[in-house]
């Protein structure tokens, strides 16, 4: 008997892999950062301004990427960011100095910038409503599980092949995505070859009629206490992705093989944290029906979570301990991927690539000065401690800023609202 798998799961198993590509593809530079730095005669500050180019393009298209990814489709929005990230990451292999190596960088924010939204507004029409935190949950996971294996992959290709060839041969498997993706996927799962009715029978319909226009001002308004939120997490998510390997190699003199071992530890962590996340919010909306419970509990107890783990790093600096509680603390804040991703979904069904592009522009603007800021004072001080206690700082903010999220009251044109803790599908 041949086993078959259903195209739903086969939709969701390809934006894994996405998800775990585009982070490998970004967090590669923190690993190969210091061969980079030293061939090319980089300070930590000059450093700090590569890892936030990616940021830049990347920020302007969490919105246009949002509006082209609903405008145009997945299938196709999500190859050509494919064919671009791919010869960015090629590229970034051939640089010899900070010029060419900063707009390597950038062309990948450009690449990966329509991602992430393009692949909710896929998720909106693939994956039934009540298994929305589930899916972001998992995505984000495969995301961290990019985070955790690069290091040591990096580390292995950089022995094997060089930092440059490293980079092109992650360029390549970038690439080979990108084609299977839309040799596969459909924007409407009916039009799907493999799909069957029963799959079809769980998932949210499709709206009728003439696509309609975004409401960019009531959806902004809507949308901006999400994406505060979500910038204070981003801060501390782009402190480690950038500055984790170099933190462990600096700061307590280890080799490339030890300092990507301990990075890629902490990583794991948020590889349990983005599912498990996922799928508490989604049992405590299973139970309770209360959406803005299922969302804010989880987030609120991540942000604190993380605060609380990173606290002992201030004054403990055995790098055993130092480790547990970066660990922790990265395992808290993954938590809340899940149903932050949700809500985009939750408040804005007919827009929602627009809207995941909005809240996303926090952890890109985050992305920008989040490693500049850390690259200026780890210069400035020699102190690597200083960032993190910045972070903890915006992980404070986060926890409050998200009790101004609403995301029980799902966003209509007309600006109306839908009574407020009910579970609404998605039109």
């Amino acid at each position: 008997m041949r086993l078959r798998f259903k195209a739903t799961h086969v939709v969701l198993a390809m934006l894994c892999v996405m998800y775990f590509i585009t982070y490998v593809d970004r967090v590669n530079i923190g690993t190969a950062a210091g061969d980079i730095q030293k061939e090319l005669g980089l300070s930590n500050t000059q450093l700090g301004l590569v890892f936030s180019a990616f940021a830049y393009p990347y920020l302007l298209f969490q919105v246009i990427g949002g509006w082209v990814g609903d405008r145009f489709g997945p299938r196709q929005t999500l190859f050509w960011c494919g064919m671009i990230w791919a010869a960015a990451t090629v590229m970034t292999g051939f640089v010899h100095g900070l010029a060419a190596l900063f707009v390597a960088r950038f062309a990948l924010g450009f690449g990966e910038g329509a991602t992430f939204p393009t692949a909710t507004r896929a998720m909106q029409y693939w994956t039934p409503a009540n298994r929305r935190g589930f899916a972001q949950g998992l995505t984000h996971s495969f995301a961290r599980l990019g985070n955790a294996i690069t290091p040591p992959v990096v580390a292995l290709l950089i022995l094997w092949l060089t930092w440059r060839g490293a980079f092109v041969v992650l360029g390549i498997v970038s690439l080979i995505w990108g084609i299977v993706w839309v040799w596969y996927f459909r924007n409407e799962p009916r039009d799907h070859r493999s799909i069957t009715e029963a799959e079809l029978a769980t998932l949210p319909p499709r709206p009728q009629g003439e696509r309609p226009k975004v409401p960019w001002g009531p959806l902004l308004q809507r949308m901006w206490p999400v994406t505060l939120t979500y910038f204070c997490y981003g801060w501390c998510l782009w402190l480690y992705l950038n500055w984790l390997p170099l933190f462990f190699k600096n700061n307590y003199s280890l080799d490339l093989k030890n300092s990507a071992l301990f990075a890629s530890g902490v990583f794991f962590a948020g590889v349990i944290g983005d599912s498990i996340g996922g799928v508490i919010s989604d049992r405590i909306l299973e139970r309770s029906g209360n959406v803005r419970l299922a969302r804010l509990s989880v987030t609120v107890v991540g942000f604190a979570g993380a605060l609380l783990s990173l606290m002992p790093i201030l004054f403990v600096h055995d790098i055993t301990v130092v480790a547990l509680c970066l660990s922790a603390g990265f395992f808290c804040a993954e938590l809340v991927i899940g149903p932050m991703w949700s809500i985009p979904m939750d408040i804005a069904p007919k827009y929602s690539g627009t809207a995941a592009g909005i809240m996303n522009t926090g952890s890109a603007f985050a992305a920008i000065v989040s490693p500049l800021v850390a690259g200026f004072v780890i210069d400035a001080t020699g102190n690597w401690y200083l960032p993190f206690l910045m972070s903890m700082g915006l992980l404070l903010l986060g926890g409050f800023s998200a009790f101004m999220m609403h995301p029980e009251r799902p966003f209509e044109e007309a600006g109306g609202l839908v009574g407020p803790g009910k579970v609404v599908a998605a039109e």
